[in-house]
């Protein structure tokens, strides 16, 4: 008892010393930054002027391979596409094997080989690795370039076009550096369906000719492999390579805008609009500006901690992130900010993000934003370190870019170096404010009169960033009310009484879906009874069915309880020319101005349902037709934008209805299209209320 006793009491003080040491009110202050040892890889250099580099790293049985081609940005012109099919064209077999022979090779190997218009790559197991290295080899330099593969690759890279066409996240990636470099840059320059298709296999193997070779080539390795035996392989497989001599090519800068500009791509169905923020810099990695603009994007934009992702995401909402990046290197590259949100708080998003950009312009960070940043940058290098394939690539960052040896041995400490003046003036030298330029794609009559409001005066392009010559509004007459607008649109259809005299519709039509051929039956009976199938080879695809009170959808299969948005939408559906009704059930209409639905136009409305749900049509300002409808939707947590368009109106009886229908169905994921095509409409047929079961 008396030992244990003495135990507690020692505890005891030495807690209370504890207690009085340390202040845990207090964050503990940084130590130095930490002495990084980062041993020299193995450096050969080949008579063809590979350069090899050896890491040896025999903790496991296994060996990587790489080899890169400083070529630097390529100009492919009017033929753009060509260097990345052509690296395509050497995963697809050699002179010795076809495809399936070299994928069989590569699989026996229990290996990783592949190739591309930057190089190749070999990864394998000691006791393979020389066999999965001379694979790698032969795809480089032995591609058989077969005519069947070209034509296949070509055709699903323009089906890969084709398929993005209308969503904003995919336009985005492409205008945004065509407007700032410009379209004729190599960093600006895009594939379209013509450049690909004006690509023949004699283009691409010319351009292997001139791009796949030893010259300005790296060829390194890491893993279980000693120095001599990397450059016996290297010597076997590479020595004897003889190929194009390349340099690097000069490029004219480009000057940003002289004042801040405002660049609009629209794109009608988008559920968000992409912005970005950008401007063109000159950041070469042995600047000493380089490790202040680091963490100086990081306070900006580089994570959830940071300053846009805290403004636009948590304290306003308008988006789920916001970002911004800092470019480098030894070509011009860019500062950008950018963030996918919501369309009708476009505005203010922009006027947020120029806030922010110039309120890091102007103020100083707070000594914690700077440390905690720098504190990021000490974790996330030092556990990089345990990958030995970082060691290889920050020796080849070394040669290429003219760095000093110790450059990443004394990283941290430069990092560790930076102080609130640093980043202050670097901000104001490398983020612009006043001459920057501000690419928005989305659906512009939902932020350009809110662009307009804050005295943005937008440039309008087209998806392939072409100026579009704006519309002269000035000329448009003011619309008519609505009432006028509903009124006329039931005059053109075949007026209130012929409307009033269908209780009953049966449409029977055709639609094509991924290939597939669907039969579309929908039935209507008066008050608000429907029936809506889908056929596939005779057999229900999709079914909803509404009673009156209560329905249910089904999909292959599976039935579910039409609930929320979906139930509310059916209970105040009327059948067809249910606008008969917008003036006496309580359904709100408010004049939107005017739009264009393909090449006609029309009259917008706002329309709310008496449940409170929303949507927007557009009616012919000629003929009085409906052209086209607009919803948006909450599906689970998913935002669904839901668009028809409606054509090829034939009266059946005395009224008008459309047998042309253009369905596109968009979420931030992508967006969906398909046409149904009515074939026969019965009006008043002969229908029971058991249908709608």
């Amino acid at each position: 008892m008396k030992k244990l006793f003495i135990i507690a009491a020692v505890s005891l003080l030495a807690q209370g010393i504890s207690a009085q040491t340390i202040d845990r009110s207090h964050k503990p202050k940084p130590g130095p930054a930490p002495i990084i040892t980062i041993g020299d890889p193995v450096i050969y250099k080949l008579s063809n002027g590979i350069t090899v580099l050896v890491v040896e790293n025999h903790k496991l049985p296994k060996v990587s391979a790489s080899y890169s081609i400083d070529a630097g940005p390529i100009t492919e012109g009017a033929k753009a596409g060509v260097v990345s099919l052509m690296g395509n064209m050497l995963n697809e077999g050699t002179t010795t094997k076809t495809k399936a022979q070299f994928d069989e090779a590569v699989d026996q190997l229990g290996a990783d080989v592949s190739a591309s218009a930057n190089g190749g790559s070999a990864s394998a197991l000691t006791r393979y690795f020389p066999q999965a290295f001379a694979l790698m080899s032969e795809s480089i330099r032995k591609p058989a370039f077969p005519a069947e593969s070209f034509e296949k690759l070509k055709s699903q890279t323009i089906t890969g076009l084709k398929s993005s066409e209308k969503s904003a996240k995919a336009i985005s990636a492409r205008v945004v550096n065509a407007l700032a470099y410009g379209k004729n840059h190599p960093m600006g320059e895009f594939e379209t369906e013509t450049s690909l298709n004006a690509i023949t296999l004699a283009d691409v193997k010319t351009a292997y000719q001139k791009y796949i070779t030893p010259s300005r080539g790296y060829l390194t390795f890491v893993g279980d492999i000693k120095p001599e035996a990397a450059k016996a392989l290297a010597e076997k497989a590479f020595g004897d390579w003889k190929g194009t001599a390349l340099s690097l090519p000069v490029l004219t800068k480009v000057a940003n805008p002289a004042k801040t500009e405002v660049d609009v791509i629209n794109v009608s169905n988008a559920v968000q609009s992409e912005i970005t923020v950008m401007n063109l810099i000159d950041l070469p990695m042995s600047n000493p500006d380089y490790f202040p603009v680091l963490l100086a994007n990081q306070i900006l934009g580089g994570g959830s901690e940071s300053r846009l992702f805290n403004n636009l995401r948590e304290k306003h909402g308008f988006t789920y992130g916001a970002y911004s990046s800092t470019g480098s290197g030894r070509f011009q590259s860019k500062f950008s900010a950018n963030a996918a949100v919501r369309n009708e708080k476009v505005d203010s998003a922009v006027v947020e993000f120029l806030n922010e950009i110039n309120t890091i312009r102007t103020t100083k960070v707070t000594a914690d934003e700077l440390q905690n940043a720098k504190n990021l940058f000490n974790g996330s290098f030092a556990l990089g370190l345990e990958n030995p394939a970082r060691t290889a690539a920050f020796a080849s960052n070394i040669l290429i870019n003219g760095l000093p040896k110790d450059f990443y041995r004394t990283y941290l400490q430069k990092v560790n170096a930076v102080t609130t003046d640093d980043i202050l003036r670097v901000a104001k030298k490398y983020y612009n404010h006043d001459n920057t330029r501000i690419v928005i794609v989305g659906k512009g009559e939902a932020f350009i009169p809110g662009l307009l409001r804050a005295n943005f005066i937008p440039k309008v392009f087209d998806n392939y960033a072409n100026p579009v010559k704006p519309l002269d509004v000035t000329l448009s007459p003011p619309p008519p009310v609505p009432a006028q607008i509903i009124s006329n649109y039931i005059k053109a259809i075949g007026g209130a009484e012929a409307i009033k005299k269908i209780t009953s519709l049966q449409q029977t039509g055709e639609m094509e879906i991924q290939g597939q051929k669907l039969t579309v039956n929908i039935k209507n009976m008066a008050p608000n009874l429907s029936s809506m199938e889908m056929l596939m080879g005779g057999q229900t695809a999709v079914k909803q069915v509404y009673n009156g009170k209560t329905g249910y959808s089904m999909q292959m299969g599976q039935k579910a309880e039409l609930t929320g948005d979906d139930l509310a939408e059916k209970k105040d559906d009327k059948g067809y020319g249910s606008q008969l009704y917008y003036a006496t059930d309580g359904t709100k209409i408010e004049s939107a101005g005017t739009a264009k639905v393909g090449t006609a136009d029309a009259f917008k409305l706002n329309i709310t349902s008496p449940s409170g749900k929303k949507k927007t049509e557009y009616y012919d300002t000629k003929s009085g037709l409906l052209l086209k409808e607009e919803s948006t939707s909450t599906k689970g947590t998913v935002e669904v934008s839901q668009s028809t368009e409606y054509s090829n109106y034939k009266k059946v009886g005395d009224v008008l209805f459309p047998f042309n229908l253009a369905q596109s169905v968009s979420t931030a994921q992508g967006s969906q299209e398909f046409s149904i095509v009515i074939k026969d409409i019965k009006v008043n047929p002969q229908l029971k209320a058991e249908d709608f079961n």
